[in-house]
C-alpha cells in the first residue's frame, strides 16, 4: 500500500485499494466455504472464479483481456508462492 494519508489519495487510488480489499474478502469467503465441507463448498473456488470471469465479461472486458489477466496471474503465482504448493 501507499504510505500517504487517506485524504491525500486520488479517486483512482481509493477505488484501486477498495478493489484490493474486496478481493481479499472474496478469498476469505472462498476459504470459509471450503472449510464448511458441505455440498458444493469443495468446488467453491472453481465456481466463484468462473463467476468472476463472467462478471468481467458482463462489465465489457473482452475475452482476450480476461484470458490475459488470468494467465498473467497464474504466471506470477510461483514467484508469489515461492514454489510452495499451499500457504502454511
Amino acid at each position: 500500500m501507499v504510505d500517504k494519508p487517506a485524504d491525500d489519495l486520488t479517486d483512482e487510488e481509493r477505488m484501486l485499494f477498495r478493489s484490493y480489499a474486496i478481493t481479499a474478502e472474496l478469498a476469505v469467503r472462498c476459504r470459509q466455504l471450503r472449510e464448511m465441507k458441505v455440498s458444493m463448498s469443495d468446488k467453491a473456488l472453481d465456481t466463484i472464479v468462473n463467476s468472476l470471469m463472467t462478471e468481467f465479461w458482463d462489465q465489457g472486458f473482452s475475452q482476450t483481456e480476461i484470458r490475459i489477466a488470468f494467465a498473467d496471474a497464474l504466471a506470477d503465482m510461483n514467484r508469489y508462492a515461492a514454489g510452495e504448493e499451499r500457504r502454511s
